[in-house]
């Protein structure tokens, strides 16, 4: 897909009639930022933002036994959670690489609701539709649904002014209404900070976002774009699917083994990961926070001693901080823990860090 036939989210109009500046992001047409990233990301972070991540994929897994056959595909148990849940997990390959990460909403042992990463949705459907026993159907549903993520500290108040469900627990969900119309109501998010996400039909999308705007702004809150989003996932280490883990970049390498259930019989890619499991990966995911000044980016050469230890797999200027911090892989035979000084190769200048366990501030989700 070319720049020039990029998607576009159901209320796309909105976004240019809030001024917003836009980049391509997994084959969409997608809002970066408003008023700036880093007003944006302070408003998460001390009042409440705004986030439209309709581009995000949508499937359902439905016939008898759905739940029992994602849970034989994907890395994590969802035998651990009961309907009116949600769960983090993993669709791997064969081999341990990960095809994408996504949240599996448990309906009922018949009914899975899937949210995929948008560029993988289409692969997450193909291998599920391959793999799915008789009676099972997968169907592909991304523009069914809109999804909007209001993320922080006030963020209860904004749903309650709403009259919508706030006193949630983490990853729990609740099928409401707004103005009539219906509503998925879940208290997840990707900032760190106390949130929900939302996904109504995509045909009521504009409205309710309308109304989110005019709470969101109450309590002293902003809209927020792509850019905020990639500053706060970073600042708490959350992984990026085409960052952090990808096809090359197994959970275990990523320090996602959280997300895997181990003692299940069986998912894709559970003979590779134990292995790697076993053996101890060859690459382990830490932080690293600059102490020099010095933008730090994907894919910057990590060195110790002057010999290269590791890569980088994600970079930014973190707004709280107000220093650079990337995620990087670094080589478990360069035996380097948490507190160690290295430096990152930033454009033929070496710019020294320290090693640290993100996340980088502190996390405020649950």
């Amino acid at each position: 897909m070319t720049e020039t036939n990029l998607l576009q989210g159901p209320i796309h109009a909105v976004h240019v009639e809030l001024g917003a500046t836009f980049a391509p992001f997994g084959g969409w047409e997608m809002p970066v930022s408003y008023a700036g990233t880093v007003a944006e990301h302070h408003a998460v972070r001390t009042a409440v933002g705004l986030f439209d991540v309709s581009h995000l994929g949508k499937a359902t897994v439905r016939g008898t036994g759905a739940a029992a056959f994602v849970n034989s595909a994907f890395t994590n148990d969802l035998g651990r959670i009961q309907p009116g849940k949600a769960q983090y997990t993993l669709c791997c390959a064969r081999d341990g690489g990960v095809i994408d990460d996504l949240i599996a909403y448990y309906v009922s042992d018949d009914d899975i609701f899937l949210v995929p990463n948008a560029a993988n949705t289409a692969a997450v459907v193909a291998e599920l539709r391959v793999a799915a026993p008789e009676g099972v159907t997968v169907t592909d549903e991304h523009r069914d649904h809109a999804v909007f993520a209001v993320q922080g500290p006030r963020s209860i108040e904004v749903l309650s002014a709403l009259g919508l469900p706030a006193e949630l627990e983490y990853m729990a969900y609740v099928d409401a209404e707004w103005d009539g119309r219906p509503v998925r109501v879940c208290r997840t998010g990707y900032t760190g900070e106390h949130g929900y996400e939302l996904l109504p039909r995509w045909d009521d999308a504009e409205p309710l976002f309308r109304a989110l705007i005019q709470q969101v702004r109450a309590a002293g809150g902003q809209v927020a774009g792509l850019g905020a989003r990639d500053t706060l996932r970073t600042e708490m280490g959350y992984p990026l699917h085409g960052h952090e883990l990808t096809r090359r970049i197994s959970p275990v390498q990523a320090r996602c083994g959280w997300a895997v259930g181990w003692k299940k019989s069986e998912f894709w890619g559970k003979a590779a990961l134990e292995r790697e499991k076993s053996a101890g990966p060859r690459r382990l995911l830490l932080g690293l926070r600059a102490l020099d000044r010095g933008v730090l980016r994907e894919g910057q050469a990590v060195l110790r001693d002057g010999a290269p230890v590791g890569e980088t797999t994600s970079g930014t200027f973190s707004p709280t901080l107000k220093v650079g911090i990337a995620l990087a892989l670094l080589d478990t035979a360069a035996d380097i823990e948490p507190g160690a000084e290295v430096e990152v190769d930033v454009r033929g200048r070496r710019v020294r860090c320290r090693v640290v366990r993100p996340p980088f501030v502190e996390t405020n989700t649950k």
